[in-house]
């Protein structure tokens, strides 16, 4: 066999593998601990939106001046986000204080879609 065709159907097949990887991203979204309810519920949709396409949500809640005294009014929109995006969310880091800012981290709770080619394949190795 022939050393140079071997390395381009390496290099094809090394390419081909990398366009079927799924990549995630880490989406943020930032927000203050005075938010109005219908606000915080777009925001919610916001983090739906960002989990159902496989990625991930950073919420980081900004405390500024005096609010930096009421952190627990941070808190409990984040455990009030949290019950409400209930089942399609798993919290991959609880929420915790790092300077003026809490952050958590989302993750989707299901596991992402196999690519549509794949599952031609297996059905066509399993007919045969």
């Amino acid at each position: 066999m022939d050393f140079g065709k071997f390395q381009y159907e390496q290099s094809k097949k090394l390419h081909s593998m990398k366009q079927h990887q799924r990549t995630g991203q880490v989406k943020e979204l930032k927000f203050r601990p005075h938010i109005n309810e219908h606000d915080l519920d777009i925001k919610i949709h916001y983090v739906e939106r960002f989990l159902e396409e496989g990625n991930k949500a950073k919420i980081a809640l900004v405390f500024r001046g005096r609010e930096m005294v009421r952190y627990e009014v941070g808190a409990e929109l984040l455990k009030k986000m949290i019950a409400a995006l209930g089942p399609k969310a798993i919290v991959e880091s609880p929420p915790k204080l790092e300077g003026s800012n809490m952050t958590m981290v989302l993750a989707p709770a299901n596991a992402p879609t196999r690519p549509a080619g794949k599952d031609e394949e297996d059905s066509s190795e399993v007919a045969e």
